[in-house]
Parts: structure tokens; C-alpha cells; sequence
């Protein structure tokens, strides 16, 4: 067959608007990769409101339940039954933040199991004894834990702020997640003996508030403060917003 031959020649495949057989798998590639970027998000995260709730919703309902059934004038009676009413709702508050976390986000916080835990335990000794010093060493102890663990893995070189966080700050060097357990372990340390002075120096319900007002506000600007020593070792500014979201539950 000779090449001038019009059977010979082959129609050249018209140009237009058309699907090749690679753009369905290059679709689904697109796909893949959207759904990898958003797979994170099937897990729901709590936003920094949740986490604040989950934390300090419990030591709310305990200043709400104190105040209702505090006496009008200074009474012992009165004072020991607004504890332990205040107490009572303040455990079952605890509980229902651990479960809702649960429920909600999927999973639970080691932190948050520990303290839920100990919140049952010294509220349980508070009220079996009638003493609300058990209430105001909670924190102490909560405190003094956390800042011995994470110092011990420090010096055994474990970042175990990584592990309690699930590394939740996506690039951050080894080296970044042991000094943010090294600084936390610190200034759990300071929170203990900050606690403790207040405890000698405030009333009860002026200690309350105290949580509120000047444990919450410190502990955010320390985690922000956090923020430049992360950069420096890996963190991106995209992730910045995290850390202020994930930082550990101080134990309300």
C-alpha cells in the first residue's frame, strides 16, 4: 500500500474539549489529596472556647452552686454546707466535661482523665471530712504532678508534653518539644506555689475567684509566650493559632 493511498492515512484526533482517560485517576488524585489535608479534621479538635469550657466549666458551676447556698452572714454551718453542695456539683460537673469531651471530640486528654480523677477524689475527701483545704490543695497537687513529670522527662530526654498532646503541633523539632515540656514543668511548679500563697492569703471565695482571674489569664500568656521558641524550632505560623488551643488543662 503506497503512502499517497487515502486508506493508508489516519485521521488526526480532533482537538477540543474533551476527557482523557488520565483525568478521572488525576480527579481522584485531587481528591485524595483534599481528603488528606482535611483526614485531620474528621477528628474533631476542640476550638479554644470548648477547650477553655472543658476546663474551667467545672470550677464555674462550683462558684455558681457556692454562691447560691453561701449564707447571707458568716456562718460555719452555712459556710461548710455551701462547700460541700458546691463540691458536689463541682465532681459532677468534672465528670460531665470528661464525658462530653468524649462525645464530642472522640477522645480524651491524659491531663484531663487526671484531673477529673483527682477533682473526684480530694472533692470525695472534702466532703467526707467537711474541709474545704482538700479543694484548695487539688490544684497544688494537680500542679506539682504535672510540673514532676514533665521535668523528669526533660532530664531523661522525653518530651512527654509531646505524647500528653498527641503532637498536636505538626514540624516541631525534638529539641522544641523538650524545652515546651522543660518550660511547662516550670511554670506548673510556679502555679503550685502560687496557689499555695493565695490559699494563706485569701478568703475562700476570694481564692475562687482567683482561679478565674488570675490563673486563666496567666496561663494564656505564657502559652503565648511560648510561641517564639516554637518558631524557632519548627513550628509554622499556620500553627500558631494551635497552640494556644492545646495547651495542657491546668486543673481547674
Amino acid at each position: 500500500m503506497s503512502i499517497d493511498d487515502p486508506h493508508s492515512v489516519r485521521p488526526e484526533p480532533v482537538e477540543g474539549p474533551h476527557f482523557s482517560s488520565s483525568a478521572a485517576p488525576e480527579q481522584k488524585d485531587g481528591a485524595s489529596t483534599s481528603s488528606a489535608r482535611t483526614g485531620g479534621e474528621g477528628k474533631k479538635k476542640p476550638t479554644g472556647w470548648l477547650h477553655t469550657l472543658v476546663d474551667y466549666g467545672p470550677l464555674l458551676v462550683f462558684l455558681g452552686v457556692y454562691k447560691f447556698y453561701q449564707p447571707p452572714e458568716t456562718s460555719t454551718f452555712g459556710e461548710i454546707a455551701a462547700v460541700i453542695y458546691g463540691t458536689i456539683a463541682f465532681m459532677v460537673a468534672a465528670v460531665v466535661a470528661l464525658v462530653s469531651s468524649k462525645w464530642k471530640f472522640g477522645k480524651v486528654s491524659p491531663m484531663l482523665i487526671l484531673s477529673t480523677t483527682l477533682i473526684v477524689g480530694f472533692g470525695a475527701l472534702t466532703i467526707w471530712l467537711r474541709d474545704e483545704r482538700f479543694i484548695q490543695f487539688k490544684p497544688t497537687a494537680i500542679y506539682a504532678l504535672f510540673g514532676t513529670v514533665l521535668i523528669i522527662g526533660w532530664l531523661r530526654d522525653r518530651a512527654w508534653l509531646q505524647v500528653l498532646l498527641e503532637a498536636a503541633f505538626e514540624g516541631v523539632t525534638h529539641e522544641g518539644w523538650l524545652k515546651l515540656s522543660r518550660n511547662w514543668g516550670f511554670f506548673f511548679f510556679a502555679l503550685a506555689g502560687l496557689n499555695e500563697v493565695l490559699v494563706r492569703m485569701m478568703t475562700f471565695e476570694s481564692w475562687l475567684w482567683a482561679k478565674i482571674w488570675v490563673f486563666l489569664p496567666l496561663t494564656f500568656l505564657f502559652t503565648f509566650s511560648q510561641i517564639p521558641m516554637l518558631l524557632k524550632h519548627g513550628l509554622s505560623l499556620e500553627d500558631t493559632d494551635e497552640v494556644l488551643k492545646d495547651e495542657p488543662p491546668t486543673g481547674s
